[in-house]
């Protein structure tokens, strides 16, 4: 599929994932205790035109484990929405898609391989430890594809390491195995998230397939998410750590790509507000110990940068009261004001 993103012009047009229409080029990363279901609302809201839900266990779901099918809610809001799993073998594989597919509806099912996290890579030969087996991810990839009616995409690395640059051929095979998209992050699995995404790799596995090319890693702004796109020619940026109290980073870049206009940062009034809208929408999903724990990390993220920040996140803490949780924020708000 050619790129929707016309080089000359900026402008943004709709694309498409097989039958799934998504309105711009900004994608959210299926980021492991960040993206569940509250705070893909906020990025949708924020003007991300495709979610992908954190990863879950094809074990995990065969073995119907509780915590993980609870990882798996989504609503209406949030679509187009993509459900990502791992795992390494191929009947796991797809019994969690049938399962996932059958009961919680999302647009598309997603496979990651290219999870670096060692519990993942190298104690379940799962996520990136599957990119040196082109063979078995040509297996997977199929009977995924085969098993349910909607489609399938994968998310890989350049590589297991500097030594074993793969991506252009893995690309290859997984589009022969009938996936309707990948997303390649530009770094290899050894490198982790340290050092900088390759845009070379990225640009190879663009021109090497002919369905729909997602990159990811390094986009920070709308500058670098440009840079992305007018360099590799993919047809969508996926978002992962510079959106770590930073739903903003969606509407910025689909601005700046529309028009060429850097909008405005958002306020410290905006920031506590969006604290408050992130808690109301963990609420509907969590109980309230969970909430405050899970807060804890998004708070520090949004009001990083402000005055006083570290001793509000101090506070914040030593309480596991949602209510204790507003009234610091609440404060906070008024000190800032003044």
């Amino acid at each position: 599929m050619i790129s929707c993103y016309n080089l000359k012009t900026g402008s943004v047009t709709m694309w498409k994932i097989g039958n799934v229409a998504i309105k711009n080029k900004v994608v959210l990363a299926p980021m492991a205790g960040i993206s569940n279901s509250a705070y893909r609302r906020i990025v949708k809201e924020m003007g991300c035109g495709l979610v992908f839900a954190e990863m879950v266990s094809d074990k995990a779901i065969y073995f119907k484990n509780h915590k993980t099918l609870d990882m798996l809610q989504m609503n209406e809001e949030e679509r187009p929405i993509a459900q990502q799993i791992f795992g390494s073998d191929k009947d796991s594989f797809i019994e969690a898609a049938k399962f996932i597919y059958e009961n919680m509806h999302p647009d598309i099912i997603d496979i990651n391989m290219g999870c670096p996290v060692p519990k993942v890579s190298i104690r379940a030969q799962a996520g990136s430890a599957l990119l040196k087996n082109p063979e078995k991810i040509k297996e997977i990839v199929s009977a995924v594809v085969n098993a349910v009616p909607i489609p399938v995409t994968v998310k890989i690395r350049s590589g297991w390491d500097q030594n074993s640059i793969n991506a252009v051929e893995v690309a290859k095979v997984i589009e022969s195995a009938g996936a309707s998209a990948i997303t390649i992050h530009g770094r290899t699995r050894s490198q982790g998230y340290s050092g900088k995404a390759d845009l070379d790799i990225i640009k190879k596995v663009k021109e090497a397939v002919n369905i729909p090319v997602i990159g990811n890693g390094d986009i920070v702004d709308p500058i670098s998410a440009k840079k992305m796109l007018d360099y590799t020619g993919v047809d969508a940026v996926m978002i992962g750590r510079a959106a770590l109290g930073n739903p903003w980073i969606f509407k910025e870049i689909n601005e700046y790509l529309e028009t060429g206009t850097l909008i405005d940062k958002p306020s410290f009034n905006e920031k506590i507000d969006m604290i408050f809208k992130h808690i109301s929408y963990l609420k509907e999903i969590k109980p309230e110990k969970l909430v405050c724990l899970e807060m804890r990390n998004h708070i520090g993220w949004y009001i990083k940068g402000l005055k006083n920040s570290t001793e509000i996140k101090n506070k914040i803490y030593q309480t596991t009261s949602i209510n204790d949780i507003i009234s610091i924020l609440d404060d906070y708000k008024k000190e800032l004001g003044e």
